[in-house]
């Protein structure tokens, strides 16, 4: 029994942990760009694509993604090819746990949200990718609204958190820090049973 986790490329690091720290070794992992979230038209034909050129080869497929912006399309697929995908509407709540992020993006919906992965390469992603370097003036068009940056941290490592405080001074955000760990996001990988193989 081998199973196919198509993931965004956010998720590749601690996924990876997380197979590893469970010697789940038949999960095979492939992933797409994690630039897509900026162009998330791209997401629901990427992850169809590799359904179709996969499905022959392994028993079952999960779909590491939340909706990330794709209005539903992503579902439409999941449905269209009968697997599964992980529950919530992105990253931050399969890190959080889908029930404590609801709570939190409830206390302050004016909240920017970072992940390991997105302080390490906001830089690029965000002020490269949105044109803010360029433009400054856009930093204000984009966050304008926003009230603070709330870091989930996944390693309480000091270079991300060095790198969380650079992205929350470049976009002039308050920045708070809320440690994750991984646990909740094994707790998700655990409750679907093709990780069990």
């Amino acid at each position: 029994m081998t199973t196919l986790v198509i993931a965004c490329g956010a998720l590749a690091h601690e996924l990876v942990d997380v197979l590893k720290a469970n010697q789940w070794d038949h999960v095979d992992v492939q992933c797409l760009p994690a630039d897509w979230h900026n162009t998330p038209d791209k997401i629901a034909p990427g992850v169809e694509r590799k359904i179709i050129e996969n499905k022959e080869n392994y028993s079952h497929i999960l779909v590491a993604y939340g909706d990330c912006g794709t209005g539903g399309h992503l579902d439409t697929v999941i449905e269209k090819h009968n697997v599964e995908r992980l529950p919530g509407a992105h990253c931050y709540s399969f890190f959080a746990g889908e029930e404590h992020f609801t709570k939190m993006a409830e206390d302050d919906i004016g909240t920017f949200y970072l992940t390991d992965y997105l302080a390490w390469h906001f830089d690029r992603l965000i002020l490269d990718e949105l044109g803010i370097n360029k433009h400054p003036e856009l930093r204000d068009m984009y966050f304008g609204n926003y009230t603070r940056m709330l870091y989930l941290s996944q390693t309480n490592n000091q270079e991300r958190l060095a790198q969380a405080q650079s992205a929350a001074d470049a976009i002039g955000l308050p920045l708070e820090v809320h440690y994750t760990g991984l646990k909740r996001f094994e707790h998700e990988l655990r409750n679907i049973r093709i990780v069990h193989g």
